[in-house]
């Protein structure tokens, strides 16, 4: 498997886990019968801040996964992974950091390094989209 679809199935695996996390939690407070079944907001705004946090790191996921994770699957269906394949594994490094900075804080300082690790991923779309439109 190339770089390339190891990056993009690191991607799918950690919206996955993020998912399974938050639902994890979710199951737990209502079967503690904490928050009813019918209690929760998309945002998990009425719960604690970690998990409106969570639901927010996941959502960040979902949003990214058809522009990063569509390069990737271009650059692979192409037969062009010797674009993506050299920075494949730094975006699925930025990305996972954005989520992990997310998931720790909202403080200053996390904010302004969760925007870095999102720069990253932005350039490294820029750049490949520019090199596989150019190829």
């Amino acid at each position: 498997m190339t770089p390339s679809l190891m990056a993009l199935l690191g991607f799918l695996a950690w919206t996955l886990l993020l998912l399974v996390w938050m639902e994890a939690i979710r199951s737990w407070l209502v079967l503690t019968r904490a928050v009813p079944a019918n209690g929760f907001q998309p945002d998990n705004a009425n719960l604690s801040p970690f998990m409106q946090r969570l639901a927010r790191a996941h959502a960040n996921c979902i949003e990214g996964l058809p522009l990063f994770g569509g390069l990737l699957l271009v650059a692979v269906v192409a037969g062009k992974t010797a674009v993506t394949d050299p920075l494949a594994y730094v975006f699925l490094a930025a990305r996972v950091l954005q989520s992990l900075i997310h998931l720790a804080s909202l403080s200053r300082l996390a904010v302004t390094l969760r925007f870095s690790a999102f720069a990253v991923q932005m350039g490294l779309g820029v750049y490949w989209a520019v090199r596989l439109l150019a190829a």
